[in-house]
């Protein structure tokens, strides 16, 4: 048996830190957490089933913000990328998946750490787990370029390998992290015979390795998995299962010429890790109020069973990025002896310091309403809970409207995305003239055209629905073809633009994550400058793989 003990060791700050003490950050170098009410006040002689609190946390800064690639303090990862080279890949789609590698390796610091698995028929490790000091990059691009295409496509054996890689290294980083890209049909799925009809389905779940999934005590990700369906042929379904059972993200690159761009932008998040092993623990005050439900998406939620407390498992967060959930809550009327104000919810965020490993705690404010004798009315409904109700409305439509399509109801999936886009251009938020919102409402339209038939949703709708429904319910970014972008007019209104090239969707995208998608447009774009000069070293030197030259990064 193969055992891949041969990792390079990590740097001298990196690998899991020993045990810290808990300290209380302070607000400028630790998550910020804050709460927002439906409403600033309830009648003191009314009561409320389901009053609406929104729990707010963002993660700290970067000292600077293309700190991905660059030279900040932040936690070295550990990167596995799980690459297809099967027959399909062979000719132009395995020139732009080197370039993207070779962006990739570039940006990558001298205590991150790389290893190179590809697959097709077989799995193959390409190169050990190494630091990408300059010698190691070398080495790095020089394996990447050996590769060639041919076979079929084993997903489930690429992704062993990967799990070998990570099991068996007897060092690590502090972020551990896979990237798979496929851009066809798995040919060795997994097949099980579902109920008494006999009817196979695909099991998806049985291609992710044990280790990838929910471990240890508290339940976290060893290593998300982050896939990318490439073209129109890749299994979509396939690659959201496997992203989603590991905490990863699913993103569609439809337009081939843009992988790199898609790598950049997850790769801007993963060099930004700053927060881990994150919880919010959230315990109700007055004696009369309850948690009645929560809304968070794919994260893990719990309500104690007397609805006194409530808490949800967020992991890692990369630098500036946001969490919103909401709390439903019952309250009581107010009695002569409460005052003025009932004293709701209390929040509390816990998490561990990626680059120090420091264990970090910190409170919003305890979360109180007013309790007048008359409520002020509706037109004071706070906008950031009303912006979240819209964004937590519109990811279960879509999640409905993608069900609908997988039954061949194509219609109804139209019009439930119908509706709920009606419903987002009116609401306040999207009349404020809400960026966040009207991007929404033009995904949604999107999506509309994508499920209107059988063969425009076999061919593009699946993978455009999972990767937006990837994003919403991680609240993460993803790419995806976005064919409208939004700009803001003289008079302040928001439009919708076209612009086919806008691969890589900026809903959830971080500071970090948008510098590095910037950089990697400015290294095609110079790229393609580059291959426009006429060269006499240029000529057709009878090589079948078509040449995309990098220029060097920064």
């Amino acid at each position: 048996m193969v055992v891949f003990d041969d990792d390079e060791q990590v740097g001298p700050t990196s690998g899991p830190p020993a045990d810290n003490p808990s300290p209380v950050a302070a607000s400028n170098e630790s998550v910020v957490v804050n709460t927002h009410i439906e409403y600033p006040a309830i009648a003191r002689d009314s009561s409320s089933d389901n009053f609406a609190v929104l729990v707010h946390a963002q993660a700290p800064r970067m000292t600077d913000t293309t700190a991905a690639g660059g030279d900040a303090p932040r936690a070295p990862v550990d990167l596995v990328t799980v690459l297809d080279v099967s027959g399909s890949m062979n000719g132009y789609k395995l020139a732009l998946l080197k370039q993207a590698m070779r962006f990739v390796i570039a940006n990558l610091g001298p205590d991150d750490r790389l290893s190179v698995v590809s697959f097709s028929t077989k799995a193959r490790r390409v190169t050990r787990l190494a630091r990408m000091s300059e010698a190691g990059k070398a080495l790095s691009v020089s394996a990447v370029e050996s590769l060639t295409a041919g076979g079929g496509t084993d997903i489930a054996q690429g992704l062993s390998m990967a799990a070998m890689v990570l099991d068996q290294r007897r060092h690590r980083n502090a972020v551990s992290s896979v990237v798979l890209l496929s851009d066809g049909q798995d040919n060795y799925i997994m097949m099980r015979r579902d109920g008494p009809s006999g009817v196979h389905a695909n099991n998806y779940e049985e291609l992710v390795p044990r280790s990838f999934t929910r471990t240890g005590a508290d339940g976290d990700w060893s290593a998300p998995i982050h896939t990318f369906g490439f073209g129109n042929d890749h299994d979509a379904a396939a690659m959201h299962v496997i992203a989603e059972a590991t905490g990863g993200t699913f993103s569609f690159i439809e337009n081939e010429a843009v992988i790199q761009d898609a790598f950049a932008q997850c790769i801007g998040g993963l060099l930004s890790v700053v927060v881990q092993e994150a919880r919010i623990a959230v315990s109700c005050v007055h004696p009369g109020v309850r948690v009645v439900s929560v809304k968070s998406g794919r994260y893990e939620s719990r309500v104690d069973e007397d609805g006194r407390a409530a808490s949800f498992r967020v992991g890692e967060l990369y630098a500036d990025e946001e969490r919103r959930f909401l709390l439903f809550l019952a309250v009581p009327r107010a009695e002569a002896t409460d005052g003025d104000t009932t004293a709701l919810v209390t929040v509390a965020f816990s998490y561990r310091d990626a680059a120090t490993g420091a264990d970090v705690s910190v409170a919003a404010k305890d979360t109180v309403v007013a309790r007048p004798e008359h409520a002020p009315n509706a037109s004071e409904r706070s906008v950031e809970v009303e912006r979240e109700r819209v964004r937590v409305d519109a990811a279960a439509d879509i999640a409905a409207a993608r069900a609908a399509a997988e039954r061949g109801e194509h219609q109804e999936a139209v019009k439930i995305l119908k509706n709920r886009q009606r419903a987002v251009a009116l609401s306040e938020a999207a009349r404020d003239g809400d960026p966040v919102t009207v991007a929404l409402e033009v995904e949604l339209q999107e999506m509309r055209g994508r499920v209107s038939n059988r063969q425009t949703y076999a061919l593009s709708g699946r993978a455009y629905m999972l990767a937006g429904m990837s994003a919403h319910q991680q609240q993460r970014a993803t790419s995806r073809p976005m064919p409208m972008s939004l700009r803001v007019s003289h008079d302040g209104a928001v439009e919708a633009v076209a612009e086919a090239s806008n691969e890589a969707t900026m809903s959830y995208a971080t500071p970090a994550m948008r510098a590095m998608l910037l950089r990697s447009r400015e290294a095609r774009e110079a790229s393609a400058e580059q291959r426009q000069q006429p060269k006499a070293e240029e000529e057709d030197d009878g090589s079948s793989e078509p040449k995309i030259q990098t220029p060097k990064d920064t």
